[in-house]
């Protein structure tokens, strides 16, 4: 009797030790596309791999037109499905409003807490330019494994930046997490 309860507090203590799931995200490709040259154009959009394990993103967006007032973001996120498909959320929000109160809408802030500790103040109106730079895998890696966790498999997070109710810019970030 004591040696089956011997057994079975090994496996319950081995079983605790060893619930904490590895997932890693990496990203994959990085895509920006200008839809309105005379509007705004990307200065430099690229990933950058400094090594196998450290991988960085950096974005940085020049206005011609500015100061821009009136901003909508619509944030879709895609998972690979023979393609890729939608996959949970499709958010359209005012981005003035939004980054007067970020906790308006909880899915936009958790995709916006990626980039929060890499930029500085970001306020509306939107002056000459807006840059992300060296936002690195593992603060986003933190975030979809450990705060709210997300299957295995490939996504696509892509953001269409609308100003004064014209599509001006698309942003598509690929991913995979394993």
């Amino acid at each position: 009797m004591s040696a089956k309860v011997g057994v079975s507090v090994l496996l319950i203590v081995v079983a605790c030790s060893t619930s904490e799931v590895a997932a890693r995200i990496e990203f994959t490709n990085l895509v920006c596309t200008s839809l309105d040259k005379a509007f705004s154009d990307f200065e430099y959009c690229y990933l950058r791999s400094v090594n196998r394990t450290y991988k960085y993103f950096s974005i940085k967006s020049v206005f011609y037109q500015s100061p821009i007032t009136k901003v909508k973001v619509n944030l879709s996120l895609h998972k690979r499905f023979n393609g890729y498909r939608p996959f949970l959320y499709n958010v359209t929000v005012d981005a003035c409003r939004f980054l007067r109160n970020p906790r308006s809408n909880p899915i936009l802030n958790f995709f916006y807490g990626f980039i929060t500790p890499y930029i500085g103040k970001v306020s509306c109106p939107f002056k000459n330019s807006l840059s992300y730079d060296k936002i690195a895998a593992e603060w986003i890696n933190k975030q979809v494994t450990a705060v709210l966790p997300f299957p295995e498999g490939d996504y696509m997070i892509e953001v269409n930046w609308m100003a004064y109710d014209i599509n001006r810019a698309i942003t598509k970030f690929y991913a995979t997490l394993s």
